[in-house]
């Protein structure tokens, strides 16, 4: 199962110990990420912000760990996710989870198909040690095995 999560990874698709000022710089980041691996057009970065906008912090979904993402729309051509290290952690405004240092961006073509692509990433986040080796890492290799 945690295949998929490499698959859903494309080309381009991983930044590693990037530096950001703020949560909108760690989104472009994603967004550009997903945008290089043809998973997405420009829009959906402008998507994704605006989702954060409206929505606020509840991205964030574990200590340290933000999932950027929009709905699904017409600026997704393919389900895939972008990974994102920070040098430097985030605050992104989350009371719980805050600072951020790994930015996982997500497109989903519809709002079914990527609920085992979900399970799967939430399966090696909850694995501390896992998590712990993404963020020191410094090679797209070690990133992509960890994933495996």
């Amino acid at each position: 199962m945690t295949m998929q999560v490499n698959a859903a990874l494309g080309a381009g698709a991983i930044l590693l110990q990037q530096n950001a000022a703020d949560w909108l710089e760690c989104f472009k980041l994603a967004g550009k990420a997903l945008v290089d691996s043809h998973r997405v057009t420009e829009t959906y970065i402008h998507e994704m912000i605006s989702a954060f906008e409206e929505l606020g912090p509840y991205m964030v979904i574990a200590p340290g760990i933000a999932l950027a993402h929009g709905r699904p729309s017409a600026a997704v051509i393919e389900t895939g996710l972008s990974l994102i290290t920070l040098k430097e952690p985030v605050a992104f405004g989350s009371e719980s989870n805050d600072p951020v240092r790994l930015v996982i961006g997500l497109a989903a073509v519809d709002h079914d198909s990527h609920l085992d692509l979900m399970a799967a990433l939430s399966q090696i986040l909850m694995d501390e040690t896992k998590v712990n080796i993404l963020l020191q890492a410094d090679k797209e290799a070690l990133v992509r095995q960890t994933l495996s």
